[in-house]
Order: C-alpha cells, then sequence, then structure tokens
C-alpha cells in the first residue's frame, strides 16, 4: 500500500514586490505575507511612527535592506499552482491571497 501525498504550495516568503510598490514595496510585501492590504500596512507604520516619536520608523529602511526583491520571473500570489480548473466549466472561486500554508 502507497500513500502519496498531495503537492504542497511554496511556503510564503517575505519578498518586495516589483510591480506592487510606493517607495520600496515594504508595505507591500508585509501585506501580500499577512493576507492584509498594503494601505493598511501603511497607515500602521504611520501611526507607529507618530505614537513613537519617529522611532518606528526606522524599521522601514531597515526592512528595506533586508527584505530580498521579488525576482522578475516570479509569479505573483496567489500562486498559479493553486488555482484549481474546474471540471464541469463553472467559474472557479477566486483563491485566497496569499494561500494559507
Amino acid at each position: 500500500m502507497t500513500y502519496t501525498t498531495p503537492p504542497q504550495p511554496p511556503y510564503k516568503q517575505l519578498r518586495r514586490p516589483v510591480t506592487d510598490r510606493m517607495v520600496a514595496g515594504v508595505a507591500s510585501g508585509l501585506g501580500r505575507y499577512f493576507a492584509v492590504d498594503p494601505t493598511l500596512v501603511r497607515v500602521v507604520f504611520a501611526v507607529a511612527g507618530l505614537l513613537t516619536g519617529g522611532l518606528a520608523l526606522l524599521a522601514y529602511p531597515i526592512m528595506w535592506f533586508l527584505m530580498p526583491e521579488e525576482p522578475a520571473g516570479a509569479p505573483a500570489w496567489p500562486h498559479p499552482a493553486q488555482a484549481a480548473s474546474p471540471a464541469d466549466g463553472a467559474q472557479p472561486a477566486p483563491p485566497a491571497y496569499p494561500p494559507a500554508a
């Protein structure tokens, strides 16, 4: 008796996207990783900066330096491997953004 495991989607990676960015892509990358709107991440950065007297804004350039940039050929989330083609021709449900692990 042989057990086969279903193919695993690629693991989530914290990367700065090339296309969906305003400054460096840090907020967009965080938004994709945590499945929230990047605008919400930007607002949280701004509010945290105001509440800490600008100290929290030091995290942005540090993350800009540490987060790798997404490769040019990398697929955008949701990953195409997760998209299932319907057998009966019905419209597929939109995949989760980003896919759940």
